[in-house]
């Protein structure tokens, strides 16, 4: 495989935006089940964002897979993170084991997990159940120069997207997308603070968990990374390989990869989002195929979702990462495919939806005015 800036332009020549046709018949047959207008809320608009993306108003999905991209942070050095950094590597070894938090979930809720190795500071060759992708063993350290050459950047990127891409030709007809690696909310918060326009302390959260004194240094890492790499938010590529990790140009080019296959990628939490969001900019087709999950307790998280113009799910508190609300996700597109493929129509159900024509005509299920 060629990782050449010719590939990338390649890759997102491939990605063409949502099939209208299609979301408009799945909006038809919507209008005709036999329910109220409306009354499935978040299930209806899944459904017909799951037709602009497959093509085909009835869709199942039976083959869920995770790719869980891990790599190490040099940035870790600055004291940014509560974890040391050979919690990677344990923990991606873990994850093929089924004994994380992401791993355990997908397991009990029928989603294979995919663990790639794009840039752990460790040698896990012992462990076969690690896709070796490795591009160095962990990115520098962003607050003293570039996280990764843009040569670098463009390999994770293409990376990932071919592992999407495999993916789907071995099945799989969703995809989500998770992280390993200690640090990276530290480089996930420069990449969106450069992309966004948004001040440090806006996008900038406790990740693990830190101490006050830790957060002010994790502020202060995220001004001098920025301000000594000068990061062209213009270009993604750029933004990534000077601010980002290898774990987050790799899952930028999973959203590609599943964009250009045109299957849905479900989004987890904040180093998912801002992938996301690198991806969207780098193509903004991709975001057509993005499904979000849940709302991290992240405050970058919301930033993010924002201008992707997307709304989590659900809001169970998370901020684990590996890709743990991917899985939940994906029960709910289960519950949105089921509603659309199983539900009668109302001629089939033999019922005379005229009583509705009302309702059809305006909003009936708002309560104008207080109360008397």
């Amino acid at each position: 495989m060629e990782y050449t800036e010719r590939a990338l332009r390649d890759l997102l020549g491939a990605v063409t935006s949502g099939d209208v046709d299609a979301m408009e018949a799945a909006r038809k047959r919507q209008a005709e089940l036999a329910k109220p207008p409306g009354s499935l809320g978040t299930l209806e608009d899944l459904s017909v964002k799951l037709a602009g993306i497959t093509g085909k108003v009835r869709n199942s999905l039976e083959n869920k897979v995770l790719l869980v991209f891990a790599a190490d942070n040099g940035v870790v050095e600055e004291g940014v993170s509560s974890a040391p950094q050979s919690v990677t590597a344990a923990q991606t070894v873990n994850l093929t084991r089924g004994v994380t938090g992401a791993s355990s979930i997908a397991a009990r809720l029928g989603c294979r997990v995919v663990v790639c190795d794009v840039g752990v500071n460790a040698d896990l060759s012992a462990c076969p159940a690690v896709l070796s992708r490795k591009i160095a063993y962990g990115s520098k350290n962003i607050a003293k120069g570039p996280a990764m050459t843009r040569e670098e950047a463009v390999r994770a990127i293409l990376t990932g997207a071919a592992l999407a891409r495999d993916a789907v030709k071995q099945g799989a007809d969703v995809i989500g997308i998770g992280e390993m690696g200690i640090g990276n909310t530290t480089t996930s918060s420069a990449v969106l603070a450069v992309l966004s326009g948004a001040p440090v302390k806006d996008v900038t959260g406790r990740g693990g968990g830190i101490t006050d004194a830790a957060y002010q240094k994790k502020l202060a890492v995220i001004e001098r990374a920025i301000g000594i790499n000068r990061p062209d938010p213009a270009d993604p590529v750029d933004v990534l390989a000077k601010v980002g990790g290898f774990d987050l140009a790799a899952m930028t080019g999973a959203y590609l990869g599943a964009a250009a296959e045109r299957v849905p990628a479900v989004i987890d939490g904040f180093i998912s989002v801002v992938a996301a969001l690198s991806a969207a900019r780098l193509c903004p087709a991709a975001a057509d195929f993005m499904i979000p999950s849940h709302a991290s307790a992240e405050i970058g998280c919301r930033i993010a979702m924002n201008a992707l113009g997307l709304k989590p799910l659900f809001d169970l508190g998370m901020r684990l990462g590996e890709g743990s609300g991917c899985p939940i996700a994906m029960q709910i597109l289960d519950a949105a495919c089921a509603a659309m493929n199983g539900m009668a129509t109302f001629e089939e159900a033999r019922i005379d939806d005229g009583y509705l024509e009302p309702i059809r005509k305006g909003d009936s299920f708002t309560v104008q005015g207080g109360t008397s």
